[in-house]
């Protein structure tokens, strides 16, 4: 990797470009920096969402998360170098099936609101959505340059976050939940 930065100020970015971890530089509008900037701040928003009370199997794993996304990070800041493992994609998986398994079905839609967490939940899935998005459009212009395991992470993290919402929802720890906050459909009025 490239060596670490020892002052933040460099104004080589100056004229509109920037470094990669690998030395070459790039637009700042590149793909590829879109893609970092977007898992740079999925990862901000689960640091936001862990200042937040938190059941503690829920924070440990969010903390994981934050490491397997700095990894991601470097990842994609250096094309071709491997740093997130496939077992990333596979814990993601596991945590989906665990707290899959505690939830009702769901009736309707939901709405990204509920408790403070739940609703920081929902918008670090959107973010992460967005992300995989970019990650997806990199892969199809240079497809050698990203690794599928990106790609996948993305999309399970964002399924995991809605999956986490809907638990910080019923976890209740600021009093202002219980459930999930239902889109008041017609159809859904219709059966009530």
């Amino acid at each position: 990797m490239a060596n670490r930065l020892t002052q933040i100020a460099t104004r080589t970015g100056d004229d509109g470009s920037t470094g990669l971890g690998d030395g070459t530089r790039v637009g700042k509008d590149h793909l590829r920096i879109h893609a970092l900037g977007d898992v740079d701040e999925l990862n901000s928003q689960i640091g936001v969402l862990l200042a937040e009370p938190l059941p503690d199997d829920v924070r440990e794993l969010l903390v994981v998360i934050q490491h397997e996304l700095f990894n991601l990070g470097g990842e994609l800041s250096i094309p071709g170098y491997t740093l997130l493992k496939e077992e990333a994609v596979l814990r993601l998986d596991e945590a989906l099936a665990h707290y899959n398994a505690t939830l009702p079905r769901l009736k309707e839609f939901i709405l990204p609101a509920g408790t403070r967490s739940a609703a920081l939940a929902h918008v670090a899935r959107t973010v992460a959505r967005r992300a995989e998005r970019v990650v997806v459009a990199l892969a199809a212009s240079d497809a050698a340059a990203v690794r599928p395991e990106a790609r996948q992470y993305l999309n399970r993290l964002s399924d995991l976050m809605f999956v986490l919402a809907r638990v910080l929802n019923r976890a209740n720890l600021d009093g202002l939940g219980g459930d999930d906050v239902y889109w008041k459909s017609e159809r859904l009025a219709r059966e009530g």
